[in-house]
């Protein structure tokens, strides 16, 4: 059996490539279940997700497709499936609209994981199942006026009565998402005015009351209201987790919705492909289809290769996080417990997934937009409106400044912790630095891929390391040098995926004739090709700012050494990749 990676661990370990799940790999079991979800947000969703008023019918139905409990042990009323099906039905719903897959990831999200991963077992028994068949609907109360990204900072405050038997909350929360319908609320407040905790707390408490609906850029038809607390009576039962220990399950809570709202993102970039290669083939400008001309080809297939690498990415972590979770469960682990620390071991994979999901979403909508023309930018069509709802992704979850930072602090806390050995590789990259280049090429139709891998591996260490090394000289500090953390992280993104691609596609080979493999690795060289400039540019930016002379010379060098992969024709790849669209008429791989 292949040793499971840890997370991070891809910077400096193989993953096995038959062991890498991908999409093909979905059984007859999985697909039915796409079918059914996708069946639901093409009849119903699309009808009436845009609209406040509907939201609340439509989780009902979703609860009877079983969407609301696919995550929840059965004696709480759910029925659990694996990872993987819920990575797919993630991705349907991501087909949808923002204002329902706002809704839904919501309630099952941040509303309904809260009470799992931390509430005590008498919480659990009296809210999952309601919450699982619909009757109850949840919302999650982080955010305030005066703490946005630094969620600890929140001034709401929760006071022990005379008794002992309840807290007192006092505070106002903004920006809560389904707000105006839901029955539980998930509130955060500072006991004794430092002790960051959250409570369980149903509407109906006497002292809660909402703003009005806020007017919004996008996800119109979602509910975002202001909650006031005033003298709010909450029993102590309903304290989630560990007093002082609210931070806990904010994170946690937040590893596994930045993945679903990834993994959402992607499936809302094969919708919007199909939209905009239906429109091209459609429209007819100069006596033929827009389709037809090279720059819209661009736009397709670009939108394409970045859908294509996103999804990879996103099956290979849902593969990891099962196997994760399912080998804790066999140590004796429950299912809770299981699902909260495989999202925690990826933390870092999750952030890539929602930082590159939603960037890849933005600029999908974007070119969406542009081939509609002066359409796209009118009511009524389609596009304007997913211009607006896509906006959001980058902003809740965490930003993606945030997240990109929060990725480079994960690896170096795990580094300095010992629980990943980054040292000993980054070193032998300086060492390498300092001798003759290897030239070799691994053997197989993939060996200049497998090799460009290993460099971008070794670029990513060299500047890491060196960014450490400065720090511990004492000549700067890592935190206060977000845009250095930045580039990091922006390589890693690229590494990572560019590898999830070429796993894809030697586990593909396998089983795939070369003519069928054509257009996958036009993919997988255009990608490779193109992220080798954007991480060769990081690394220059990132030693740059920091090194100086000779020091920079030579690493500068470095940067030349590990960024050898061809020059690729990537005009004839990507009109290759567009036809594949245009002519199936829709996102086609």
């Amino acid at each position: 059996m292949a040793e499971l990676l840890k997370g991070g661990e891809f910077l400096i370990k193989d993953t096995e490539v038959l062991t890498n799940f991908i999409p093909e790999d979905l059984n007859e079991d999985q697909q039915m279940i796409r079918q059914s979800v996708r069946d639901f947000i093409e009849t119903e969703v699309w009808a009436k997700g845009n609209e406040i008023g509907n939201q609340v019918e439509l989780l009902g139905k979703a609860a009877e497709l079983g969407l609301l409990g696919a995550h929840i042990p059965e004696e709480y009323g759910g029925s659990p499936l694996d990872t993987h099906s819920n990575t797919l039905i993630s991705e349907e719903l991501g087909r949808g609209n923002g204002s329902f897959s706002t809704s839904l990831a919501a309630h099952t999200g941040i509303g309904m994981l809260p009470i799992l991963y931390f509430g005590s077992e008498e919480l659990k028994k009296k809210y999952l199942p309601g919450l699982c068949n619909g009757n109850l609907k949840a919302s999650y109360c982080l955010t305030e006026p005066g703490s946005g990204s630094d969620a600890l900072a929140a001034k709401t405050q929760a006071v022990l009565t005379e008794d002992g038997e309840h807290y007192i909350l006092n505070g106002q929360k903004m920006w809560i998402s389904n707000a105006g319908f839901a029955d539980v609320f998930i509130v955060f407040a500072q006991i004794n005015g430092n002790q960051f905790t959250g409570f369980l707390v149903e509407k109906d408490s006497p002292g809660l009351s909402l703003g009005q609906e806020e007017h919004k850029l996008g996800i119109k038809g979602s509910s975002t209201r202001q909650v006031f607390l005033e003298n709010v009576k909450v029993p102590k039962s309903h304290i989630l987790g560990e007093i002082g220990k609210g931070h806990l399950i904010a994170f946690n809570v937040l590893n596994i919705g930045r993945y679903k709202l990834g993994v959402m993102s992607m499936g809302g970039c094969k919708m919007c492909i199909t939209l905009g290669t239906r429109y091209a083939n459609e429209r007819i400008q100069f006596g033929e289809p827009i389709s037809h001309f090279g720059a819209i080809q661009y736009k397709i297939a670009e939108s394409a290769i970045r859908t294509f690498a996103m999804e990879s990415t996103c099956y290979r972590v849902s593969d990891l996080m099962d196997d994760k979770k399912n080998n804790l469960i066999n140590s004796g682990m429950n299912y809770s417990g299981a699902l909260l620390e495989a999202a925690e071991e990826y933390a870092i994979e999750c952030a890539i997934i929602k930082i590159y999901g939603s960037e890849t979403l933005d600029y999908v909508v974007d070119e969406l937009v542009q081939i509609h023309g002066g359409n796209g930018f009118s009511e009524e069509f389609q596009a304007s409106r997913i211009y607006r709802d896509s906006r959001i992704n980058r902003i809740y979850e965490g930003t993606n400044e945030i997240n990109r930072m929060l990725m480079v602090n994960m690896l170096l806390r795990r580094t300095m912790k010992g629980q990943l050995d980054l040292v000993g590789p980054a070193w032998e990259v300086q060492k390498e630095l300092t001798g003759m280049p290897d030239m070799s090429v691994p053997e197989g139709v993939y060996g200049k891929e497998i090799r460009t891998i290993k460099d971008f591996k070794k670029m990513i260490l060299m500047v890491a390391g060196a960014a450490v090394k400065y720090q511990m000289d004492g000549k700067h500090d890592l935190k206060d040098q977000q845009e250095i953390l930045m580039n990091v992280a922006d390589m890693m993104i690229d590494l990572y995926n560019a590898e999830s691609i070429l796993l894809r596609l030697q586990k593909l080979a396998e089983r795939t004739s070369d003519d069928e493999m054509t257009n996958y690795n036009h993919i997988l060289r255009v990608y490779l090709w193109d992220a080798q400039s954007r991480i060769v540019k990081n690394a220059q930016d990132a030693l740059a700012s920091f090194a100086s002379g000779d020091e920079l010379k030579i690493m500068l060098m470095g940067v030349k050494r590990f960024a050898r992969y061809e020059p690729v024709n990537v005009r004839e790849s990507r009109r290759q990749i567009a036809q594949k669209c245009i002519q199936a008429n829709e996102y086609n791989f």
